[in-house]
């Protein structure tokens, strides 16, 4: 299609613009821009129930899912004078104005520039300092199947109930579940953060050979419950957005009955219309019933707090909070509580957007090359190696195997590694492979370690040292 062809469209008694409304989107399921397009206004009610009002970070893939794509936190200056902003101030101290999305062409307009995720902060537009939304993300570490996540959902349903809390759960789109809490808006997003830390700790407590609240990543094992979701900045995608994947899959909001038997897969740009046409939207009345009190979910913090089990590492980029445990992984050795961590930005946990302080890839700007593996990075895994002088000898035989720009590349890396150690790779379980989402100052990169704690020391391969 020409350059210059574009449709035009009336949207809300708005007209919207759609540019090469043919380009592929994801070319696996043939999505082209007009067709993320048509599904957002489809689904329009849902997806504003889920991030209209709120101020949102657009993830966007201007060259479909197999180019570049890129976190923009600041609205674009060539924006509609219809679409609202609201002025988001970062950990870091900086600023941005976000898109507060109200209407299905704001939804339209965003998709033009393809935008095929909304992430929304848990705050309204109205008040961006007390959040109304708890947000519980299950995260499964590799090798965790469906049923078991599903699993560890219906102990965090049954927790919430015994606190008083409604949860709204919606499959992530990705491997995940993310179950929503609305709650009254007078707590602040530390007080939120450490509720949604009480209650992953009882979560874990109940099933503690299927959930886990550790924080670093070589620590978990089954479906990891992320507390951090819940500190300032930090976001996931809202229900109905399309996630970065060949079917075209979506995250989707569903019933607890549903969640038992739905397979996440079903969900797709191409069935979710049809679906909300059948069924409406199953989170319909999330805004229709009282928001809850998350009173009872920090006295139980409290009382973790006097048994000796305080606050949690928090994510990189965030000042260290009194009480935080030292803020670098096991693997690291020793170090005094209040050292401060040399980790590369986003070294675990998931992105909190483009990063603290509203850092978003300029469009067109070719991404940066994965910084080259640190000196020693993580140590030798070698039996009998020595530290390099000057180096604490980890405490847990991680090696760094890869660096890569996109996660498929990473996971393949772990893989072509595997299979050139098949003699060690017999002995490892899946969350034995640690694949790190890192955060530059504007892109992500992904590192790939290998965790040896259980590979006997005579068959760990030496790691060669740069240099």
């Amino acid at each position: 299609m020409p350059a210059d062809d574009a449709l035009t469209l009336d949207i809300d008694g708005r007209t919207v613009a759609v540019t090469h409304p043919d380009k592929l989107l994801i070319a696996e399921a043939q999505v082209r821009k007009i067709d993320l397009v048509n599904y957002m206004v489809a689904v329009a009610e849902g997806a504003l129930r889920g991030a209209g009002g709120r101020p949102c970070v657009l993830v966007r893939h201007p060259d479909g899912i197999g180019g570049e794509f890129f976190f923009q936190k600041r609205a674009p200056a060539n924006r509609p004078d219809w679409l609202e902003v609201a002025s988001i101030r970062f950990p870091s101290g900086r600023s941005a104005d976000e898109v507060v999305p109200r209407h299905a062409s704001d939804l339209a307009w965003m998709a033009n520039l393809a935008c095929l995720e909304l992430h929304p902060h848990p705050v309204r537009a109205d008040d961006l300092e007390h959040p109304d939304e708890l947000r519980v993300d299950l995260d499964p570490v590799p090798g965790v199947e469906w049923p078991q996540i599903r699993e560890v959902a219906r102990v965090v349903h049954a927790v919430l109930d015994e606190f008083g809390l409604v949860g709204w759960p919606k499959t992530s789109g990705s491997r995940g579940v993310h179950v929503l809490v609305r709650i009254e808006r007078r707590w602040s997003f530390d007080q939120v953060r450490r509720a949604a830390l009480a209650l992953a700790r009882e979560v874990e407590r109940r099933a503690p050979s299927l959930a886990t609240s550790a924080w670093w990543k070589e620590e978990r094992h089954g479906v990891f419950i992320d507390y951090n979701q819940n500190a300032k900045d930090r976001t996931v995608a809202s229900a109905y957005s399309v996630r970065p994947r060949s079917d075209a899959r979506v995250s989707a909001p569903v019933s607890w009955a549903e969640l038992d038997a739905c397979d996440p897969a079903d969900f797709t740009l191409w069935t979710m219309p049809k679906r909300v046409a059948a069924i409406g939207d199953p989170h319909a009345d999330i805004d229709r019933l009282p928001a809850g009190s998350i009173e009872a979910l920090l006295e139980l913090s409290a009382r973790h707090e006097a048994e000796g089990q305080g606050d949690a590492p928090w994510p990189p980029h965030y000042r260290k909070a009194a009480g935080e445990p030292r803020r670098a992984p096991p693997s690291t050795g020793k170090g005094s509580a209040g050292a401060k961590t040399r980790e590369a930005p986003g070294a675990e946990g998931k992105s909190a957007a483009a990063g603290a302080g509203g850092a978003s890839k300029t469009p067109g700007r070719k991404r940066a090359s994965p910084p080259a593996p640190s000196r020693g990075a993580e140590g030798s895994a070698g039996a009998g190696s020595p530290p390099a002088s000057g180096r604490r000898r980890p405490k847990v035989p991680l090696i760094e195997i890869a660096r890569a720009e996109r996660e498929d590349d990473a996971i393949a890396a772990a893989e072509a590694w595997k299979a050139s150690h098949p003699d060690a790779a017999a002995h490892l379980a899946p969350a034995d492979v640690l694949v790190d989402r890192m955060r530059g100052s504007s892109s992500l990169w992904y590192r790939v370690r290998i965790n040896l704690e259980r590979v006997p020391p005579e068959l760990r391969p030496q790691v060669p040292r740069p240099g």
